[in-house]
C-alpha cells in the first residue's frame, strides 16, 4: 500500500511539474489522444498526396494551366488542350480526369530529371511543390475522357 501511495505521489508531482512547464492544465489521456489525432490529420492534409506534396487547389491550378512558361513560351493547355482533354497531337496524353497523384508524380519526375521529354522537362523545371499539387488537383478534377483498352471510360 505504501508503494502505491508513493507512486501516486510521484506521478502527481511529475504531472504538476509538467503543467507548470507547459503553462496549462494537465490533459487527460483522451484529450491527449484527440490532440495527437488532430496533429496527424493536419499533417496528412498538409501532405495530401502519395507524392508527399501539399494539398492542391484546383482553382489555382486552372490559372496556372493557362500561364505561359517564361522559358518555353508554352502553357499546359497549349499542348494538352482545354481542361487537358484536347491535345494538339495524338501522342500527347489527355490529362483531364487523370489521377492527381499520378500527375503529381509525373511532374516531379520531369522536374527532377527522372522522366525526360524535350518540352515537359523544361515546363516542369521551375515548378514548386505547391504548383505541381495545384496543377494535379486541377487536371484531376476535370471530366475524364480517358478510355481503357476496350474503349470504355475510366471512372
Amino acid at each position: 500500500m505504501t508503494k502505491n501511495l508513493l507512486a501516486i505521489a510521484l506521478l502527481s508531482a511529475a504531472s504538476l511539474a509538467l503543467t507548470a512547464c507547459g503553462g496549462g492544465e494537465p490533459t487527460a489521456p483522451a484529450e491527449h489522444e484527440a490532440a495527437a489525432e488532430h496533429e496527424a490529420a493536419a499533417e496528412h492534409e498538409a501532405k495530401s498526396s502519395s507524392a508527399g506534396l501539399p494539398g492542391g487547389h484546383a482553382e489555382a491550378g486552372e490559372q496556372l494551366a493557362s500561364t505561359k512558361n517564361a522559358k518555353t513560351g508554352q502553357s499546359c493547355v497549349d499542348c494538352h488542350g482545354a481542361e487537358g482533354n484536347a491535345p494538339i497531337d495524338a501522342s500527347y496524353p489527355k490529362l483531364g480526369g487523370q489521377y492527381a497523384d499520378y500527375l503529381a508524380q509525373a511532374l516531379q519526375g520531369y522536374r527532377g530529371g527522372k522522366r525526360e521529354h524535350a518540352l515537359m522537362s523544361s515546363q516542369a523545371a521551375e515548378l514548386t511543390d505547391q504548383q505541381i499539387a495545384d496543377l494535379a488537383a486541377y487536371f484531376g478534377s476535370r471530366t475524364t475522357q480517358l478510355r481503357d483498352l476496350e474503349g470504355t471510360t475510366e471512372e
